[in-house]
């Protein structure tokens, strides 16, 4: 009975730790040390987790056999729970009292919750895992909450691009834009130590109207030598209709915000951009 509840325990503990770190690669070693187990112990508990994990749509357990190998958790694709919980979202942002002036929208109480924000990030990464990012790109500040739990999800830093370049941050490279929506010239900046030659950045950010922003955040990546490998929004708006960029995601789409009537129209998107 001893053995049974023991085992119990270390099944619960070894799913959190895959599942608080997808698509991360466990050497066996690792986990046969923690849990002072054999590795052919360790290969029944992931046979049961894998199972229980295939059976509740959770994802999968992804084994690399050989020396270097290990396992890995791989999160289940968006499924019907994902698309429900984005109507809840749609439906909390579409609250007349949130309309500001300018065709603005008040989001930060959303962006600002965790268990909201941590949930798109999932959903997020979801839509977008073939891209194996090496890490995630946004600018300050609305952004950021929700940039930061896509990387998480992924399992890779956050980098962070500003609206001037910072003391504390050492020598950085800006560039000039031009705001898709306003058309304005604008300017952003980022370390040089942010960002390293030929890695993969997926731009992340909470609304884009013409992708000013996103093609400024580009140029800044390609500065440094990156390469983008994907833009994704939490919201598209549909107005203006020609974009700046294209090849994006995003989970929600803005169809109209009026001011006179107070109504705002916002809706899950089913389909994902090639």
């Amino acid at each position: 009975m001893m053995e049974r509840v023991r085992r119990v325990e270390r099944l619960v503990s070894l799913t959190k730790i895959l599942i608080d770190r997808p698509h991360h690669l466990f050497p066996y070693s690792y986990f046969c040390e923690k849990f002072k187990i054999a590795k052919s112990t360790l290969s029944e508990d992931m046979a049961v987790i894998k199972s229980s994990l295939i059976n509740e749509g959770l994802g999968l357990l992804e084994t690399v056999p050989g020396s270097g190998g290990g396992v890995c958790y791989i999160p289940d694709s968006m499924d019907a729970d994902d698309y429900r919980f984005l109507q809840k979202v749609a439906k909390k942002l579409s609250t007349s009292d949130r309309i500001l002036p300018g065709g603005l929208i008040y989001m930060t109480d959303v962006l600002c919750d965790p268990h909201i924000v941590s949930r798109l990030g999932e959903i997020m990464m979801k839509r977008m895992y073939r891209l194996k990012p090496d890490c995630v790109m946004t600018v300050e500040t609305r952004g950021i909450p929700l940039a930061l739990l896509v990387a998480r999800a992924f399992n890779v830093p956050l980098v962070m691009a500003r609206h001037g370049s910072f003391v504390t941050e050492g020598s950085s490279v800006s560039i000039n834009y031009v705001s898709g929506s306003s058309k304005t010239i604008q300017t952003m900046a980022m370390p040089k130590r942010a960002l390293y030659a030929g890695e993969r950045v997926l731009i992340v950010d909470d609304l884009m109207k013409g992708g000013g922003t996103a093609h400024g955040l580009i140029k800044l990546a390609e500065e440094l030598g990156a390469q983008v490998v994907g833009k994704a929004f939490l919201i598209e708006a549909i107005e203006p209709e020609k974009k700046i960029i294209n090849d994006y995601v995003a989970l929600l789409r803005l169809y109209k915000i009026d001011e006179v009537n107070m109504r705002i129209d916002i809706r899950p998107i089913r389909e994902v951009k090639p």
